[in-house]
C-alpha cells in the first residue's frame, strides 16, 4: 500500500500505478522499444533526448540480445551523455544524490552512502563508482538484469528505511519536471538534512494540484538588488520600499503555470493597492521584506 494517502496531490500517482518494465527473452521489437525509453526516461532524470543524442549503437545491442537491461543501464550512465548532463555541470555531492535517483530508485538514507559512495569516486573513478550502484545487492534484488530502475521511494518496502521517503521528494519535483530544469541549480538538496542526521520536509511538487500543490521555492539567483535606487530610507514605514516575492501569479481564463516566481519592489504607500492586486490575479504571498 502506499504510503500517500493524498498521492494524487503529491505528485506520485504516476509512480505508485506503474507496472515496472521488465524485457523478456521473446518480447517484441515495440516492448524493446518500450524498455529503452523507460531506461532514458529513469536514468537521464526524464530530461528531454534529441534524436542525434540517442545511444544508437548501445539500442541495438539490446535489440540484438547482446546487452541486458542492466548492462544497457550501466553503459548509458557511463557514456558521455550523461556526464555532460549530470556530471560535469553539478557538485559532486549533487552528482551522487542524482545517481541514487537514477539507479536505485530513492534517495540516500544518510550521510554515510554519501561519504562512501566520494571515496569511491575520488579513489577508484566515475566508471567504478557507477559500478558500485549497479553490482550492489540492492539493484540486484529488486531490479536484477532484466527491469528498467524506477522510482521506489514512494511506497512502503521491505528493507526500505522511512527517511528515503521525505528526503525522495527534495530530489523529486514532478512527473513532468525533468532533473536538469529544477528552481535550486546544481547545488545539493539533501547535504545539509543528512549531515545534521534530520528528516527532511516534504516540500510537494509545483502544480501537482491546480488548489492545493503550489509550493513556493526561491529560484537560484531569483533575488534582486539589495541596492535601492531611491532617497535614504527614513526611520519610518512610509516612504520606505517593501521586497514582494509572488508565487504562482496567473489571470482568470489563462492556464495555471507550474513556476511563475516574480519580485515586485513598491513603495509602502503603494503596498496594500499591490496585494490588492496580486490577489484578484490569482498570485500568493510567499515573502515581504524591506528592499
Amino acid at each position: 500500500m502506499a504510503i500517500t494517502t493524498a498521492s494524487a496531490r503529491l505528485g506520485t500517482t504516476p509512480f505508485t500505478d506503474q507496472t515496472p518494465v521488465e524485457l523478456r527473452p521473446d518480447d517484441s521489437a515495440e516492448s524493446v522499444q518500450a524498455v529503452i525509453n523507460a531506461v532514458y526516461r529513469q536514468v537521464l532524470g526524464n530530461d528531454y533526448l534529441m534524436l542525434s543524442e540517442r545511444l544508437v549503437g548501445l539500442e541495438s545491442l539490446l535489440t540484438s540480445g547482446a546487452l541486458s537491461v542492466r548492462d544497457f543501464v550501466r553503459a548509458v550512465a557511463k557514456s558521455e551523455l550523461y556526464k555532460v548532463k549530470f556530471l560535469y555541470p553539478n557538485f559532486q555531492t549533487r552528482v551522487i544524490e542524482l545517481n541514487f535517483k537514477h539507479f536505485l530508485g530513492r534517495a540516500p538514507y544518510d550521510e554515510s552512502e554519501v561519504v562512501e559512495h566520494l571515496d569511491c569516486y575520488q579513489n577508484q573513478g566515475f566508471d567504478a563508482d557507477i559500478d558500485s550502484y549497479i553490482d550492489s545487492a540492492e539493484y540486484e534484488r529488486h531490479f536484477g538484469d532484466s527491469t528498467v530502475p524506477y522510482c521506489r521511494g514512494f511506497s512502503t518496502q521491505t528493507g526500505q528505511k522511512m527517511a528515503g521517503f521525505p528526503r525522495m521528494f527534495r530530489l523529486y519535483r514532478g512527473y513532468a519536471n525533468s532533473d536538469r530544469s529544477q528552481v535550486a541549480g546544481s547545488a545539493s538538496r539533501l547535504a545539509q538534512d543528512l549531515a545534521q542526521n534530520a528528516v527532511s520536509a516534504i516540500v510537494p511538487p509545483s502544480g501537482a494540484d491546480n488548489n492545493n500543490g503550489w509550493a513556493y521555492q526561491a529560484g537560484k539567483g531569483a533575488g534582486v538588488s539589495s541596492r535601492v535606487f531611491g532617497r535614504p530610507g527614513s526611520t519610518s514605514d512610509r516612504g520606505s520600499l517593501y521586497r514582494i516575492e509572488v508565487a504562482g501569479r496567473r489571470r482568470p481564463g489563462y492556464p495555471s503555470i507550474r513556476r511563475s516566481n516574480r519580485i515586485l519592489v513598491v513603495s509602502y504607500e503603494a503596498l496594500s493597492t499591490t496585494l490588492q492586486q496580486i490577489n484578484k490575479s490569482g498570485g500568493r504571498v510567499a515573502n515581504i521584506t524591506p528592499a
